[in-house]
């Protein structure tokens, strides 16, 4: 079976299983895991941080970024496709209280204006805008890359009303390698990032917040009162190490075999080749002759696994456990479910 419904369907590999089993661990609730010790001080030198906090999941690393920006009872601005009020289960009202206020999807193509006429001061009677949100790359909106003059751009509009940015960076990895940014250039745009292991870099679990010292004292008892303070740990960060070192560099090959991919079926109608920028390749299947779940049917009858994401929208995910073979076969097989 060829899975191509996201890049957390991979498996540690040797290599970095082999890491797992040599690492030296500690009590993380007591901060003294050596080795997630050595991942957080990694992360937050990567992104030009002062400190990093591990977390077990993508969710509580957005939710615990989240909640040191906004108060209860306070706003957070992002696009309503946007993972932190898509994906998270209403953690952002149910857990932190926050307010949250979208703008139409536009994925990657933000207009900063349309963010900037948003903002609403304290005062006057209505909610306040504490922080902005955004997602790199976007998940929802085709793995498209956020242009940093336009991430600039929101850095500004933050700066001169006295919110916050925080980035959403599940998979900035794809960003960096797609434009050659410094990981460090993406951090100096936010108070906070949320960065995960697990998409993409082939980690089992793992996603670390970024921010301030201070923030990350405050980060700790958040993470402690979602559930999430770990105890030896090490063994999980050192597979997130393992893939700093090992799996950032590859990802070129992973949007290589997506554009190969899009390229097959973009004859089809269901995707423009040309936007798939990164790993991910969003299918619309309007004109098709069949939806979206009786597409995904087919696809696994004949071996592939695809992600069904509603009546008439489809996602294709390359991924470290997806070679050129296994692409090749997608893109002999799906155009023809579509023809």
């Amino acid at each position: 079976m060829i899975d191509l419904r996201s890049d957390t369907v991979t498996r540690p590999t040797e290599g970095m299983r082999a890491a797992m089993a040599a690492a030296e661990v500690g009590d993380d609730v007591y901060a003294e895991d050596p080795t997630v010790n050595a991942l957080q001080a990694r992360v937050a030198e990567l992104f030009g941080h002062e400190a990093a906090l591990f977390c077990p999941t993508g969710s509580m690393a957005n939710q615990i970024a989240l909640q040191l920006l906004v108060p209860p009872g306070e706003e957070l601005l992002c696009d309503a496709d946007a993972h932190v009020v898509t994906y998270e289960i209403g953690a952002a009202a149910a857990i932190g209280g926050i307010s949250t206020r979208t703008w139409s999807p536009a994925g990657a193509d933000i207009d900063p204006d349309t963010v900037a006429a948003m903002v609403r001061p304290a005062g006057f009677h209505a909610v306040p805008t504490r922080a902005i949100a955004v997602e790199q790359t976007h998940n929802r909106g085709g793995g498209g890359i956020i242009d940093l003059g336009v991430l600039k751009r929101l850095r500004g509009i933050a700066d001169d009303n006295g919110v916050a940015l925080h980035c959403d960076g599940a998979r900035i990895w794809h960003a960096h390698v797609a434009t050659g940014t410094p990981f460090s250039e993406y951090g100096a745009l936010f108070e906070t990032l949320s960065v995960c292991l697990s998409k993409g870099l082939g980690a089992p679990i793992g996603s670390l917040v970024v921010t301030s010292a201070e923030n990350i004292a405050r980060a700790r008892v958040l993470r402690k009162r979602m559930g999430g303070g770990m105890r030896q740990v090490g063994v999980l960060a050192a597979a997130g190490l393992y893939a700093l070192d090992n799996h950032i560099d590859r990802l070129a090959g992973d949007h290589a075999r997506a554009r190969r991919l899009a390229e097959a079926l973009a004859p089809t109608g269901v995707v423009d080749a040309a936007r798939v920028v990164t790993n991910i390749i969003p299918l619309d299947l309007s004109r098709a002759p069949l939806d979206a779940p009786v597409f995904g049917a087919a696809a696994r009858e004949r071996g592939i696994l695809v992600s069904v994401l509603g009546p008439r929208n489809a996602r294709l995910l390359t991924h470290l456990d997806a070679d050129d073979a296994a692409i090749d076969r997608a893109a002999e097989i799906l155009p023809g479910l579509l023809s």
